[in-house]
């Protein structure tokens, strides 16, 4: 049955678009009900874009805080589709799943890592 309604989708790929764009956004409305790290993140957001507009920061300033948000919260994305994965294998203790979790966290640890140093180094001479 699901066959059936694809192909009848890949006729009109403008249909398969706006579904695969739902699709996305409920994995971020997802995110940001039930992952606590979406909150922190998205609280960070709210004030580099407040601190954006208040200092006036550059163009190019701008796209590097824009590439630093839009890394950190792809990155917490796919982290928790990584630990949603491994939590639907096994809850049990498994040296490989703790790897595959702790790595896919240690990812998303080191993009905030770099985008709080570009936070430092575009915002602290304006202070």
């Amino acid at each position: 049955m699901k066959q059936e309604s694809r192909n009848k989708d890949q006729g009109n790929f403008f249909i398969r678009y706006v579904k695969s764009f739902c699709h996305a956004l409920n994995g971020l409305w997802y995110a940001l009900r039930y992952e606590h790290n979406m909150y922190i993140i998205l609280l960070a957001t709210i004030v580099v874009i407040s601190a954006g507009f208040y200092f006036q920061i550059s163009t190019v300033e701008w796209l590097f805080c824009i590439v630093a948000i839009g890394l950190v919260t792809a990155t917490e994305l796919i982290n928790s589709a990584i630990e949603a994965i491994c939590d639907r294998v096994t809850l049990k203790s498994d040296p490989l799943i703790k790897i595959a979790k702790d790595t896919a966290s240690g990812a998303s640890l080191i993009f905030c890592f770099m985008s709080i140093i570009i936070g430092l180094i575009i915002f602290i001479p304006k202070v």
